[in-house]
């Protein structure tokens, strides 16, 4: 038993696991920020008395929930980079992992629009009413009043959706990002299969330390900071 822990600890060093999931969680950090700005501005856009702007937010929402993100991650590649001929970056390997980035954002933005529509719901009919009373359009309106009381209500559904995008962060082996958790750990595997279950099992425990703590804090923020009515 110690040889076999012994050996796994060495691969844990050959391989470089620890900067594995250091690239997941940049990915999970740079692909949530740029999700959450293009989530809110879909969810303005579907919560708009424009008509055009809700047909707009409702079927991006609809398309890109509905289309696997290996899909987008494939597109990413072969359509951003290889058709357009769009370079994000210098480097190769930065380029690959801003278009990973931005394929996550742009997935998970739906599921953030979701999310904060569903805090909109939250949010009393006649604090709008009120808004419109005193004289405040519809963009003063939602900034002042009807957003921030719908994050506040969103906040369990935008941690899971935080959650999913940790976790699918691993297909940005799909944009060609060698480095992160799948891919690593698909290399440690193919040449050391006698270790298969530790592996599997390193891997999975990294996962669980990342996710619950998220689960945890986002749990306790919305109970922390529920509107009371």
């Amino acid at each position: 038993m110690n040889d076999y822990l012994s050996g796994l600890g060495s691969l844990v060093e050959r391989y470089d696991v620890l900067g594995a999931f250091w690239t997941n969680i940049q990915l999970t950090f740079w692909g949530a920020l740029i999700a959450l700005v293009l989530g809110t501005v879909l969810a303005l856009m579907r919560i708009s008395p424009i008509a055009s702007l809700r047909w707009v937010g409702a079927t991006y929402v609809n398309i890109l929930r509905n289309t696997p993100l290996t899909i987008i991650m494939t597109f990413m590649v072969m359509g951003v980079w290889t058709a357009l001929q769009l370079q994000l970056a210098d480097t190769f390997e930065s380029n690959f992992f801003r278009l990973a980035v931005v394929g996550l954002a742009v997935y998970h933005a739906a599921f953030v629009c979701e999310s904060i529509r569903s805090g909109v719901n939250t949010v009393p009919l006649g604090q709008a009413e009120a808004a419109r009373a005193i004289g405040l359009s519809f963009l003063p309106a939602a900034r002042l009043i009807i957003l921030p009381q719908a994050f506040r209500g969103a906040i369990a559904p935008l941690g899971n959706t935080l959650i999913a995008l940790l976790k699918n962060s691993t297909v940005a082996a799909a944009a060609s990002v060698s480095w992160e958790t799948a891919s690593t750990m698909k290399t440690m595997i193919e040449f050391n299969p006698n270790y298969l279950w530790g592996i599997f099992a390193m891997f999975a425990l990294g996962y669980v330390i990342l996710v619950i703590p998220i689960g945890v804090l986002t749990t306790w923020l919305s109970q922390r900071l529920a509107v009371q009515r």
